[in-house]
């Protein structure tokens, strides 16, 4: 079999959510499966680092995608001649774009919906009207559709009116990188970012539907409840540094004790995950939640919402609170800093919780999809 691949988001030192997802599975698929040919369609030069095997054969197509305009040349035009030109059988897409041609069939990934639930969660209008238009055309169009939870399933189930058959659920996992580091090594994270001080941490995209404004009110309720010297570190780039998340913070009573680190790698941000008091994530959002496997596999105890995928992905092993009450967020900070008894017991379900997600058995169960696609 001869399998085209969107790698367009496989960009090195850049890799996102997608790009992450892209990059787990195809490497442990095209590794495993010598037999067959692999061909990634790049919009731009490459690193060789994706080039996972001998059976990988990398394409450029010479048209940077970053436009809804662009978009539809490469997908709809270019794209499907390329496929013609390799004699691609089965063609997968990390996301949810895909080439327009009927002749070979088609897998996109849907990895959640939260555009059509809130439009303030895309940033600019014509993304908006490009995925509103484009995603339901794509997942009927496409032969299967792949998602990351049960949850975001049904949602794909529901608002685009497609078959339950035709999506199948891969989970996402942690890195391998993620896991518990020495008590040295975490006394020298807290030293290089707190001043040696305990914290808490969010990661991911500072972007209102992740909450940052919720997390700043439950911060300062949790300071003013405890008196502690305990400090939040925020990880994460401030592209949506928006007006109510820039005056959440400026209103902040205890703001000097919030630290932004900024984008981290994973070999860095491993290191924040095992030091930290735990992890503070009340997004009211989700298609999965990759940041509270990461904290499972680091023996970190996890707070986050009690909406969307996070309740399936965290089971019984976090702290679910409302994301609309920051005292509750609040109050699940409290417990996790004074009750030691709580905070252990979390850790240990988080640890059996996280056999669940297994980047090799996804890639073995997208494998399995793929070549039931295969004429």
């Amino acid at each position: 079999m001869r399998l085209g691949v969107n790698t367009r988001l496989l960009l090195d030192e850049k890799l996102e959510g997608i790009g992450y997802f892209a990059l787990q599975l195809l490497n442990r698929m095209a590794v495993s499966h010598p037999e067959d040919e692999f061909v990634f369609f790049f919009d731009r030069k490459y690193s060789r680092k994706f080039v996972f095997s001998k059976n990988v054969k990398p394409v450029v197509i010479p048209l940077p995608t970053r436009h809804p305009v662009l978009w539809k040349v490469y997908f709809d035009y270019l794209l499907p001649v390329y496929c013609h030109l390799y004699n691609i059988d089965v063609f997968f897409s990390p996301e949810n774009y895909i080439p327009r041609v009927k002749s070979i069939p088609t897998i996109c990934t849907i990895h959640d919906l939260n555009f059509m639930h809130n439009k303030k969660y895309i940033g600019s209008s014509s993304h908006q009207k490009y995925f509103m238009k484009y995603f339901p055309k794509n997942a009927l169009e496409c032969k299967k559709i792949v998602t990351v939870s049960e949850f975001s399933k049904k949602d794909i189930v529901n608002k685009m009116e497609v078959p339950t058959g035709k999506v199948h659920v891969v989970y996402n996992a942690a890195n391998p990188l993620y896991e518990p580091k020495s008590e040295q090594d975490n006394q020298k994270t807290k030293d290089k970012y707190t001043q040696g001080k305990d914290f808490f941490y969010f990661v991911g995209a500072i972007h209102k539907r992740k909450n940052l404004v919720g997390i700043f009110e439950a911060f300062d309720l949790f300071k003013k409840a405890t008196h502690s010297d305990v400090k939040l570190v925020v990880v994460g780039n401030k592209k949506w540094w928006e007006e109510d998340i820039a005056k959440a913070y400026e209103s902040m009573q205890y703001k000097e004790d919030v630290v932004f680190t900024g984008r981290m790698e994973a070999e860095q941000l491993a290191y924040v995950v095992s030091a930290s008091l735990g992890l503070v994530f009340p997004s009211f959002f989700e298609g999965f939640g990759i940041p509270v496997v990461e904290a499972f596999q680091s023996h970190t105890p996890v707070i986050t919402s009690n909406t969307t995928s996070l309740p399936e992905v965290a089971g019984d092993a976090a702290l679910l609170v409302d994301p609309h009450n920051s005292q509750e967020i609040a109050d699940a900070m409290k417990t996790l800093y004074q009750d030691k008894e709580i905070k252990q017991n979390l850790i240990n379900k988080g640890i059996e919780q996280n056999k669940l997600f297994s980047w090799d058995e996804s890639s073995e169960k997208l494998w399995k999809i793929i070549k039931s696609c295969k004429k």
